[in-house]
């Protein structure tokens, strides 16, 4: 895909009457895939999936938390790339994409948290360690948390997202050192099972439990981000003519 094709589509859907359409008409089959691939990954990797020889069953959070990891890295950089986006072009829909995605970005790291937690317990014999990658993680939650305080707590719209984006861009730094951590220190956190240039460590069955429930947490990103826009234009275009037809159409 091209810049012109991307920038084409961007003016296209930038529009908020436009972007709700689509994602009205998007939200549900996204709904249907989250829930779909989520019980099918979750049926797989706790049900068929095979006991590891040297974890046993406790192995099998990783289904849930190597996937919440990913996401927490993923919609942060999203997040602050919307947030400089609306920043740099006084793009509104940008803003109100970055708004929306922080909530599901923070779900996901206090997800990631939580499950490491459940694991390292029977692994490491404690809940917690300020190891570097769950310590870089744990910052990663307070970025979201200041992010989606700072921009609360600005009545201006415009100043709001200023501020949101700079704070985001700035605490998009720490996510290359969450990825990169157990390469450039000796943590206790095992290093990655999957790779982009080499074979999986793990079983085929394993595999696509993990890729479902990936597949889930993605569509179930856009899905709740969608529906938090779609509030957020409201919201915001209430007083336009399209938002009065469309109110009027509801309630008759």
């Amino acid at each position: 895909m091209t810049s012109t094709t991307v920038l084409k589509t961007w003016s296209t859907y930038a529009a908020p009457s436009r972007f709700y359409a689509l994602a009205t008409a998007m939200t549900p089959w996204l709904w249907a895939l989250t829930l779909g691939s989520g019980i099918a990954g979750l049926w797989i990797g706790f049900a068929i999936a095979p006991t590891d020889f040297q974890q046993g069953d406790a192995y099998r959070i990783i289904f849930i938390h190597v996937p919440a990891a990913w996401m927490s890295m993923v919609i942060y950089l999203a997040m602050a790339f919307w947030a400089v986006w609306g920043w740099m072009l006084n793009a509104r829909m940008a803003s109100m994409y970055a708004r929306a995605l922080a909530p599901t970005g923070a779900l996901f790291t206090l997800i990631a948290l939580w499950t490491g937690a459940l694991w390292g317990k029977p692994t490491w014999g404690t809940w917690w360690v300020w190891d570097a990658r769950l310590t870089s993680e744990f910052i990663l939650l307070l970025l979201y948390v200041g992010y989606m305080a700072l921009t609360e707590a600005i009545d201006d719209a415009r100043r709001s997202a200023h501020a949101g984006a700079l704070l985001a861009l700035v605490g998009a730094v720490n996510v290359p050192v969450i990825y990169f951590s157990v390469r450039w220190w000796n943590t206790l956190h095992q290093g990655s099972t999957i790779s982009m240039t080499a074979a999986p460590k793990m079983a085929a069955t394993m595999l696509t439990a993990m890729g479902l429930l990936t597949i889930s947490f993605w569509a179930y990103t856009f899905a709740i981000t969608f529906t938090r826009s779609r509030a957020a234009v409201l919201e915001n275009e209430a007083d336009t003519a399209w938002v009065k037809e469309l109110s009027r159409g509801v309630q008759r």
